[in-house]
């Protein structure tokens, strides 16, 4: 009897355990892009396959995923376009999206890859191709013709995304963009590009709140990561920069009216063969804007021309810059265990504004060399203090 019993109980375990992993397996929805159209040839065109699964897993009312099979995808621009009936949707690439190699073609499209209004979108896997080389060898050329470029990957005005071991290759222009959003996750992101790529961002965030940053490898030929107006509560952690322009808050004081940047962390960062490492810059004129609450930590410089770096009075190439003092104010800016080497001379260089000194720099365990022998620093406006072992020597105003 009691054996009985027993066979009885485990047949109604095995039961509930087989209907709600089928209730389960139900739940997710799958939407292969091949099933809808999509060719994994690299030549025909692809895009009407991604909306249509897009419209699909957008419309759903239980969770989706999208999966893109091994294969490189022709994809024009696309707008992924929320608002969705769920939160959940998963984008899972095992391929290559390719942009079209002619640059002209989404040049001036601004982005190639733009998920707005959303909400709960992951992403994971994948490579972005934006074969953005014949576009920068324009602009290097002088013509005046070329279009501005494309963004490879935008998300704008969205909530709760995730971007997970994607790679971003030869984007036009800025490879990822976090613009306007609230909550989001890169992690393990590859960005490569040439070292000459003009305007090739490698992350840029701005207008965007609780953004993290982690384990990420970029190289390109601007800023490895740029933090523009309004961001908030960003957390950096974990990247290696290189080649590139460093990890830069601006630049800012574009507008007269701009939101500040506020509560910033950046640490466990690498910065190889950079022009700048830890930079802060802004326009000289005026505007309401500001840094504040920055914390710059545990940070390796090998050969870089600028490891450490304000500057107020920022202005690429020397042509029709402002000349004004910039109404950017910038406090409380921490760089704490900062060592390596310097490719110049000056590793540490505070130029700030006469109008709106900077206040509260603190450097604490800073050790720069240059060609083997202490480094120099220079401060213009500057007000901070320095503990621990700093070389160069402070130049800060107490």
């Amino acid at each position: 009897m009691a054996k009985s019993t027993s066979v009885h109980i485990l047949l109604v375990l095995i039961f509930f355990i087989l209907f709600f992993s089928s209730s389960l397996a139900i739940l997710v929805v799958t939407y292969n892009v091949i099933s809808l159209g999509a060719k994994s040839d690299g030549r025909s065109d692809s895009t009407k396959a991604f909306l249509a699964a897009w419209a699909k897993a957008c419309g759903s009312t239980a969770a989706s995923t999208i999966y893109v099979p091994p294969g490189r995808y022709l994809l024009h621009n696309v707008v992924f376009q929320g608002q969705c009936r769920n939160n959940d949707i998963t984008i899972r690439i095992d391929g290559t999206l390719a942009a079209p190699s002619d640059y002209r073609v989404i040049g001036d499209a601004g982005n190639w890859i733009l998920f707005e209004h959303v909400n709960g979108v992951y992403i994971y896997g994948g490579i972005l191709d934006g074969q953005g080389a014949g576009l920068w060898a324009c602009k290097r050329s002088g013509n005046n013709n070329c279009p501005s470029g494309a963004t490879t990957l935008g998300f704008s005005n969205s909530n709760n995304i995730l971007i997970n071991g994607l790679t971003s290759q030869n984007s036009q222009m800025f490879h990822v963009v976090i613009n306007g959003c609230h909550n989001v996750k890169v992690q393990g992101v590859r960005v490569s590009a040439s070292g000459n790529s003009p305007n090739t961002d490698g992350i840029h965030v701005q207008s965007s709140s609780d953004v993290t940053i982690l384990n990420a490898r970029i190289g390109t030929g601007d800023d490895c990561v740029s933090v523009g107006p309004g961001t908030t509560n960003l957390w950096i952690e974990n990247v290696a920069c290189g080649p590139g322009h460093g990890i830069s808050i601006g630049i800012l004081g574009k507008e007269l009216h701009e939101a500040g940047v506020q509560n910033v962390t950046v640490k466990i960062v690498t910065f190889t063969g950079t022009e700048n490492g830890l930079r802060i810059k802004s326009w000289g004129r005026p505007s309401t804007g500001f840094a504040r609450n920055i914390l710059f930590q545990h940070a390796l410089m090998k050969n870089v021309d600028n490891p450490i770096v304000i500057d107020q009075n920022y202005c690429p190439d020397n042509k029709n810059c402002p000349g004004k003092s910039s109404g950017v104010k910038i406090s409380d800016v921490t760089y704490q265990d900062i060592h390596g080497a310097s490719a110049t001379e000056i590793a540490v260089k505070f130029d700030c504004s006469p109008k709106y000194p900077c206040s509260g720099i603190n450097l604490e365990d800073v050790k720069l060399i240059y060609k083997n022998q202490p480094a120099e620093a220079s401060c213009r406006n500057a007000d901070g203090s320095a503990s621990g072992f700093v070389q160069p020597n402070s130049c800060l105003k107490l």
